[in-house]
C-alpha cells in the first residue's frame, strides 16, 4: 500500500466493515489470479460431482430393475450353475414354511443384428402374478390366452422401441444356430425407464430355446411368522453348495462390487483437479500475504489483532473455494445430465447396461463436494495466514523482508514424514475391497514432494550459482536470474510448485493408462494366436455348437486346426459377481502356450491320479485366495467336484474372477459338448477369406461371427480408450489447470516485483535485459519443475501400476513410459512459462523506475 493510497482510506466502523473494504480491494486488484483460483476450484468439484451423481443414479437405477426382477419374493434359490434341473421346484413348493414358490428362467438371447442381448424371462403366469406382478404380460382383450401360448412373447416399452416392433408384429431371436420366431402379444405390466425385458411363458421358453428341464432360479415367498434367516440356513445345509440362496440385497451387492472399483477409481482420479487447485489457492494466497505484508504490518500497528488477520486472510480463501464450489456444483449437475443423454450411464465401464437413469438433486452429495471445495481452499490459506498472523510488525514494515515470510515454508521434516508414511501406506492390503492406502499414500507423496520444494530449490539454485559464478562468459542476464533465485527460494518454490503438482499428476495419470493400454496389447498379441477366431451368440447364453455342427466346421477346406471352446459361468458367493468359467484346449505341461501365466505352474506330474487341475485368474487369487497347488471344492458338474490350482494366469476382461479348465475335463463332468467358441488356424497357402467363405456357406453360417485377430484387438482397444475417457479428460484438465497455474504464479511475482525491476533499471541493467532475466527465470523454474515432477509423477505411477490397479481390479501389469507424449506437454509448459514471464515482466517493466522505486514504507 502506497502513501497515496493511504490517503483515500475511507472512515471504516468496525471489524466488518474493515475486512469487506480489505476484501473488496484485493478483489478489484487482482481479480484475473482469482478468477483462475475459482475456476481451478470449480472445475475440481464439477468432476467429482458430475462422477458422484452419473454413478450413483445409474446404481440405484440398475438396483431398482433388479429388485422389480425379484419382486416380493423373500428368497431366491438357483444352482451355482446357470442352469439347474426343474426337479428343485416341487421340492421347494412343498417344502414347510413356503407360501409360494415360482419357478423362472431367465436366458440373454441373441437378437440378429444387434451389438447386446435381450433378456428373456420365462414364467409360470399363475406363480408369478403373486410375486412379481409387474413382469406379468398384457395381452389384448380379445387373446386373453396369449400369455400361455408357445409362439407369443410380451416386450417391455423399451425393447419395442429397441426392437422396432409392436404389438402383432414378429420379432426374430436365436437360439443356438437356429432362429426362433415370436409374436409380440403386447406389452409388460410396468418396467424401469430404459429397461428391455421380453416375458413369456415358461414352457414355450424352455422348449424354444432347447432348455427343456432346466430352470434358471425359483422366486420363493415365505409363510408368516417364518424366520428367514433361519430358514435360509437350514435350506442351504440341506441343498448343499451345489445351490446359492440369495435375497434381494445380495443382488445390489453383486452389483455394487462390481462397480465399486471403477466408482471410487473415477472420483478419486477427479479429486485430483481439486488438489491442483488447492495448491492453486495456496500459491495466490501466499503470494498475496507476502505482497501485502506491509498493509497486514500496518494495520497490526493501528490494532488489529493477530486473531482478526488470521480470520480475514482465511475468509478470502473461503471466499474463493465457496465461489469455485458453488459454480462446480453448477457445472457438474450440467456435466452430468449431458453425459447421460449423450454417452449413456456407465462412463466406460459397462456395468449398468439396459437402464435409462437420470440426474437427480443429491443433498447429501452436494453438500459434501461444497464442503470438500471450501475444506481445500481454508487448508491452502491457512499457512500463509498463520504466517501473516505470526509476523512481527516491525520487521514486516521494512521493505525487502517478504522473503523471509516464506522461510517457514524451508522446514524440511514435516514433507519427510510425510515421504515415510506413504512408504508405509503402500504396503497396507484393500480395505473394504478398495486400494484406500494406495490413495492415502498418493497424497501424501504429493503432499511431501510439493514441501519439499523450497529445501529443494534452495539447494538446486544455490549450487547452480555457485557454479556459473566460476565461469566468465556467463552473462549479466544469466547471473542475475541465477542470483534471483538463488537468493528467494520461498518465491522461486512457489512458482515451481505449480509446475511440479501439475506436472507430477500428468506424469502419474500417463504412465499408469500407458502401462496399462501396453499391457493390455501384449496380452491380446498372446491372446489371440489364431487366424480366424469363430463365435456363436457373442451377445448371449442361448448359442452353442453341437457335435455335429463342430465336425462340419473342423471340415471346411483349408482349416488345418478347430480349437473349440465353452464359456459359462459359476457363483460362489451370492453377495458377489459370478465368475466365467472357460472351458477350451489347454495342455496341461504347457499351459503358458494358450494363456499368460504370471508365476510358476505345477507340473502334471505333481497331480494325484484322478484330480482334475485349473487355472486361475488373478482376481481368485486376491478374492477367493486361490493359490498354487491348493485343492479346491467347486459346485460344478453333478455332484462338485475337487479342483487343484495348476497355475495363475493374467485376465484383463474379467476383474470378478475366471477360471480355466480343460475342455475334455468339462464334457466329462458336466456333459454339455456344446461350444461356443472357435479358434481357427488356417492350413499353409490358403487365405483366410476362402476359409471364410467356407464358413458362410455352412447351413448356419449365418449364425456365425467371424473376426480377425486384428479386429478383436482394435474393437478392445476402443472399449479401453472409451472405459478411460474420463481419465484422459482429467489428464487434459491437470494440463490446462498447471498452465493457468504457472501463468497465474508468475504473472502475480513478476508485478510484485516492479521495485527491484525499478532499482535495475537505475544501475544500468536496459529493459530488454530485466526481460530476458525473467523469461530465464521462468525457463529454469519449469525446467526444474518438469523434472521434480517427472520424478514425483514417476513415484506416483509405481503406486498406481503396482498398488492401485491390482487391488482394485485384481489384475497386473507391466510399466511403460509415453515418453513422447510427456515431452510434448513438458515443451508446453516450457514455452508458455517462458511466454508468460515475459508478457507479465512487460506491464511492470513499463512502470516509471523512480516511482518504483519510490514504492517504500
Amino acid at each position: 500500500m502506497t502513501s497515496a493510497d493511504s490517503r483515500h482510506l475511507p472512515r471504516l466502523r468496525g471489524h466488518r466493515a474493515l475486512a469487506r473494504w480489505l476484501l473488496g480491494a484485493e478483489w478489484r486488484s487482482h481479480r484475473g489470479r482469482a478468477l483462475v483460483a475459482i475456476a481451478t476450484i470449480a472445475l475440481g468439484v464439477a468432476l467429482g460431482y458430475a462422477v458422484q451423481l452419473i454413478n450413483s443414479a445409474a446404481f440405484n437405477e440398475f438396483s431398482a430393475a433388479a429388485r422389480s426382477l425379484s419382486g416380493e419374493a423373500d428368497l431366491q434359490v438357483r444352482g451355482a450353475q446357470p442352469l439347474v434341473d426343474e426337479a428343485i421346484y416341487p421340492l421347494l413348493a412343498n417344502a414347510p414354511g413356503v407360501a409360494l414358490a415360482s419357478p423362472v428362467l431367465a436366458l440373454d438371447v441373441t437378437v440378429p443384428d444387434r451389438s447386446a442381448a435381450l433378456p428373456v424371462l420365462g414364467i409360470d403366469v399363475f406363480k408369478a402374478g403373486r410375486i412379481a406382478p409387474d413382469l406379468i404380460g398384457v395381452p389384448s382383450p380379445d387373446k386373453p390366452f396369449d400369455s400361455l401360448a408357445t409362439d407369443t412373447v410380451f416386450l417391455s416399452t423399451a425393447a419395442q422401441q429397441w426392437l422396432k416392433v409392436k404389438a402383432g408384429d414378429e420379432v426374430a431371436l436365436r437360439s443356438g444356430t437356429s432362429i426362433v420366431h415370436l409374436r409380440v402379444a403386447g406389452g409388460i405390466v410396468r418396467t424401469r425407464p430404459g429397461q428391455r425385458l421380453a416375458v413369456m411363458d415358461i414352457a414355450a421358453a424352455q422348449w424354444k430355446f432347447g432348455k427343456l428341464g432346466k430352470l434358471s432360479r425359483v422366486d420363493v415367498q415365505l409363510e408368516r411368522g417364518v424366520d428367514r434367516e433361519r430358514f435360509r440356513r437350514e435350506l442351504q445345509a440341506r441343498l448343499g453348495n451345489q445351490w446359492v440362496i440369495a435375497e434381494t440385497r445380495d443382488a445390489e451387492s453383486r452389483t455394487d462390487r462390481l462397480s465399486r472399483a471403477y466408482r471410487i477409481n473415477m472420483n478419486v482420479l477427479a479429486l485430483v483437479a481439486l488438489f491442483t487447485g488447492a495448491f492453486l489457492v495456496f500459491s495466490t494466497q501466499a503470494l498475496s500475504v507476502v505482497r501485502r505484508r506491509a498493509q497486514f504490518a500496518m494495520l497490526r500497528v493501528l490494532g488489529l489483532t493477530r486473531g482478526q488477520l488470521l480470520r480475514q486472510i482465511l475468509v478470502e480463501g473461503a471466499l474463493l473455494g465457496l465461489l469455485g464450489s458453488l459454480a462446480g456444483l453448477a457445472l457438474g449437475y450440467a456435466m452430468a445430465s449431458s453425459a447421460l443423454h449423450f454417452f449413456g450411464s456407465d462412463l466406460g465401464g459397462g456395468y449398468f447396461p439396459g437402464v435409462q437413469p437420470r440426474v437427480g438433486f443429491e443433498p447429501l452429495a452436494s453438500a459434501l463436494f461444497l464442503m470438500l471445495g471450501l475444506a481445500v481452499s481454508v487448508l491452502g490459506s491457512l499457512a500463509p495466514a498463520l504466517e501473516a498472523a505470526r509476523a512481527r510488525p516491525a520487521t514486516a514494515l521494512k521493505a525487502g523482508a517478504e522473503e523471509g515470510a516464506l522461510a517457514r515454508l524451508a522446514t524440511p521434516w514435516p514433507a519427510l514424514l510425510c515421504l515415510l508414511a506413504a512408504a508405509a501406506l503402500t504396503q497396507l492390503p484393500p480395505l473394504f475391497d478398495a486400494p484406500i492406502g494406495g490413495y492415502l499414500a498418493v497424497a501424501l507423496l504429493l503432499v511431501g514432494g510439493i514441501a519439499l520444494m523450497p529445501r529443494v530449490t534452495a539447494l538446486i539454485f544455490g549450487a547452480a550459482s555457485r557454479a556459473f559464478a566460476t565461469r566468465r562468459r556467463t552473462g549479466a542476464a544469466g547471473t542475475l536470474a541465477l542470483a534471483r533465485l538463488a537468493n528467494a527460494p520461498g518465491h522461486a518454490s512457489i512458482a515451481m510448485g505449480g509446475v511440479l503438482s501439475s506436472f507430477a499428476l500428468i506424469v502419474a495419470m500417463a504412465i499408469m493408462v500407458a502401462s496399462f493400454r501396453v499391457s493390455v496389447e501384449d496380452w491380446l498379441v498372446h491372446l489371440l494366436s489364431a487366424d480366424l477366431y469363430v463365435r456363436v451368440a457373442p451377445n448371449g447364453d442361448t448359442g452353442g455348437l453341437r457335435l455335429d455342427e463342430q465336425s462340419r466346421l473342423a471340415a471346411v477346406p483349408g482349416i488345418k486346426t478347430a480349437a473349440f471352446a465353452r464359456t459359462s459361468h459359476l457363483t460362489l458367493d451370492p453377495a458377489r459377481p459370478d465368475i466365467a468359467l472357460l472351458a477350451r484346449e489347454i495342455d496341461a505341461a504347457d499351459p503358458g502356450a494358450n494363456l499368460q501365466i504370471t508365476g510358476a505352474v505345477l507340473p502334471p506330474a505333481e497331480l494325484h491320479a484322478g484330480e482334475t487341475p485349473v487355472w486361475v485368474s488373478e482376481a481368485m487369487v486376491d478374492l477367493y485366495q486361490y493359490k498354487l497347488g491348493q485343492r479346491v471344492r467347486l459346485p460344478f458338474g453333478e455332484r462338485g467336484h475337487v479342483f487343484v490350482v495348476a497355475g495363475v494366469w493374467r485376465d484383463y476382461v474379467r476383474q470378478t474372477g475366471a477360471i480355466q479348465i480343460r475342455l475334455a475335463d468339462f464334457r466329462r463332468l458336466t456333459g454339455d459338448t456344446s461350444a461356443t467358441d472357435v479358434a481357427v488356424t488356417v492350413q499353409p497357402g490358403t487365405s483366410v477369406d476362402q476359409v471364410v467363405e467356407g464358413l458362410r456357406a455352412l447351413p448356419f453360417g449365418a449364425s456365425l461371427d467371424l473376426s480377425l485377430p486384428g479386429e478383436i484387438r482394435a474393437r478392445t482397444l476402443v472399449i479401453f480408450d472409451r472405459s478411460f475417457a474420463v481419465t484422459y479428460l482429467l489428464e487434459a484438465v491437470a494440463i490446462v489447470i498447471g498452465l493457468f497455474g504457472v501463468a497465474a504464479t508468475f504473472s502475480a511475482q513478476t508485478l510484485a516485483r516492479s521495485r527491484e525491476f525499478g532499482m535495475l533499471r537505475h544501475v544500468g541493467v536496459t529493459r530488454s535485459q530485466v526481460l530476458a532475466i525473467l523469461a530465464l527465470e521462468g525457463g529454469m523454474l519449469t525446467a526444474c519443475g518438469i523434472a521434480l515432477g517427472f520424478v514425483l509423477g514417476s513415484a506416483i505411477s509405481l503406486i498406481l501400476v503396482f498398488v492401485v490397479n491390482p487391488q482394485s481390479f485384481h489384475w497386473s501389469m507391466s510399466l511403460h513410459v509415453p515418453w513422447i507424449a510427456l515431452a510434448t506437454v513438458a515443451v508446453v509448459m516450457l514455452a508458455s512459462s517462458c511466454s508468460t514471464a515475459v508478457i507479465a515482466g512487460r506491464d511492470a517493466v513499463s512502470v516509471d523506475a523512480v516511482r518504483a522505486v519510490k514504492e517504500d514504507w
